[in-house]
């Protein structure tokens, strides 16, 4: 197991009172995560694909993932846990305000659903000793500090055989027009202020820090917007959105 030094932490405060003064609207379709909601169908299907293949699951079964577990790093209001526990996996969700996991809570309760929520830290649930088959740390690293020793947490969380998958933006000119200048200033998509641009980080940087902690990379991805359309797509392109899939091997 992966020693983590307690007085080590990925805590950013100012990122966090700005996610915890907008967590009423998690569930709003119309709120200030509205572009989330559009983005979601994204996520969940490709993490849906990536599960199925690498392990070895039946896609017809109503809860094809019964057995495995998963846990998803910045949780939020719980967008990822709630269909991911539908879909029969053994759902942790964490996030390090303490606001969010309320409202996260409350809704899968309403919903019947049983997730297990906790307001931590992902070094923390490594200095408890966890491990999961499948980690999601999902728009996350762009919001942490010290992001080498984020991903070396979130590495630690894998069980041996297990996947891990990051998604974030990249550090691009087009980004910085697309998701800062476009989203939060032009289109008002997402309040102001939300991302820094000198917190994006390229793949390369991302898959460089997981194979240092002793993952292999599998799989990347973009995630494209099709103004024409209204909707979020997987794509090839990956200089702004993306997803990076990486494995635990079997020692």
């Amino acid at each position: 197991m992966t020693e983590i030094a307690s007085t080590q932490t990925t805590i950013n405060q100012a990122e966090l009172d700005k996610f915890t003064a907008m967590a009423e609207q998690w569930w709003d379709p119309t709120g200030k995560f509205k572009p989330l909601h559009k983005f979601n169908p994204v996520r969940l299907a490709y993490i849906r694909e990536v599960a199925l293949e690498h392990f070895d699951r039946d896609g017809t079964k109503r809860r094809p993932f019964e057995g495995l577990s998963m846990i998803d790093i910045g949780c939020g209001g719980g967008l990822l846990c709630e269909p991911m526990t539908r879909l029969g996996f053994d759902v942790t969700g964490i996030d390090a305000a303490a606001r969010n996991i309320g409202i996260a809570s409350v809704h899968a309760e309403q919903s019947g659903l049983d997730v297990d929520y906790r307001a931590t830290t992902a070094e923390d649930m490594v200095r408890e000793g966890r491990q999961y088959d499948m980690v999601l740390n999902m728009e996350v690293v762009e919001h942490v500090d010290n992001v080498p020793f984020f991903l070396k947490s979130c590495a630690a969380l894998v069980k041996p055989g297990g996947l891990l998958l990051t998604a974030t933006i990249n550090r691009t000119a087009r980004a910085f027009a697309l998701a800062i200048v476009g989203a939060e200033y032009v289109l008002n998509w997402l309040p102001k202020g939300t991302h820094s641009y000198a917190k994006f980080l390229a793949p390369e940087e991302i898959a460089s820090m997981l194979k240092r902690e002793g993952l292999e990379v599998k799989d990347k991805c973009g995630v494209t917007f099709s103004p024409l359309h209204n909707e979020w797509s997987k794509s090839r392109d990956m200089g702004v959105n993306y997803m990076l899939l990486a494995e635990k091997p079997v020692q």
